[in-house]
């Protein structure tokens, strides 16, 4: 039928906890009411912990859902270079800054999450999902329903995702978690005898927004502590494009110390415990669910 409407509803797979239940919840036919999801899309900085593609890879061998694995290069690798995977300017994450080794100052501005993340999705959306050419306008007979999975603990960073969802007529936001009026745990919950191990965070294994025990979760795991390592050190590289020679340094832990220098305290801070990983303070609000 001409003008029929088209409607195509896709999945943000961060493969954390969340986003994981949210898969699954598909799978059961209970993910926002009678919802089927077309497929799931992973945005892959390549910084990812080792647990965290090896859970991928479960998912995927699942043979359900389709998941699509997209990426715009190894954000590391970019930091390194000081330019973003476009290779013209450099894509920061919000790494701590200061004078003195060891004491507390700013941070930088945070692109990793618009550049790797969000703009790898919505080009998936637009070119594969959709089928579209570059720059082609997206036609009024097509919808997209797009599903995060965000909890009632990190409420918040729904209100930003739904606010930039509003610039788009062709876009409507889902957040199926909140329907149900599920935290967190809930998800751990509902995972724990559907799924064979533990579910991983998910997140750069260098994002400063870490808390102490989840820098002790990747010093475990030699692959990921070296890598964080990599990057850490590279930050503070002298004549390193990647702090463009600021005056001040950078770091990844808020303590502004080398993150082999560190004693972590496996237990969270009052604040941390509140803003789990401090998502509600984070800009995108697109990675770690």
């Amino acid at each position: 039928m001409v003008g029929e409407l088209k409607e195509f509803r896709i999945l943000n797979l961060g493969a954390g906890v969340q986003s994981t239940a949210c898969y699954l919840l598909a799978e059961e036919c209970r993910m926002y009411g009678e919802d089927v999801i077309d497929c799931a899309i992973f945005a892959d900085t390549g910084e990812e912990p080792v647990a965290v593609y090896q859970h991928l890879a479960w998912l995927r061998n699942r043979g359900t859902i389709p998941i699509l694995d997209r990426t715009r290069g190894r954000l590391g690798e970019d930091l390194k270079k000081g330019q973003n995977a476009t290779r013209q300017r450099f894509a920061s994450i919000p790494a701590f800054t200061s004078e003195v080794e060891g004491q507390k100052g700013g941070m930088t501005r945070r692109q990793c999450s618009k550049e790797y993340k969000v703009e790898v999705i919505e080009r998936a959306i637009r070119r594969e999902v959709l089928g579209l050419k570059p720059r082609q306008r997206i036609p009024a007979s097509v919808h997209v329903f797009q599903y995060y999975g965000i909890s009632l603990d990190e409420a918040g960073r729904a209100g930003r995702i739904a606010a930039r969802a509003k610039e788009h007529k062709w876009l409507t936001v889902k957040f199926p978690l909140l329907k149900l009026g599920w935290t967190r745990a809930d998800c751990i919950d509902f995972l724990a005898d559907r799924v064979p191990h533990e579910v991983p965070k998910s997140a750069c294994v260098f994002c400063p927004y870490h808390s102490d025990a989840e820098w002790l979760n990747i010093k475990a795991v030699p692959e990921d502590w070296k890598r964080a390592v990599e990057i850490d050190s590279a930050l503070r590289t002298t004549g390193s494009v990647a702090n463009r020679q600021m005056s001040q340094k950078m770091y990844v832990h808020r303590s502004c110390l080398p993150l082999t220098q560190i004693e972590f305290n496996p237990k969270p801070t009052p604040r941390e415990f509140q803003t789990n990983l401090a998502f509600n303070y984070e800009c995108q609000g697109v990675c770690g669910n």
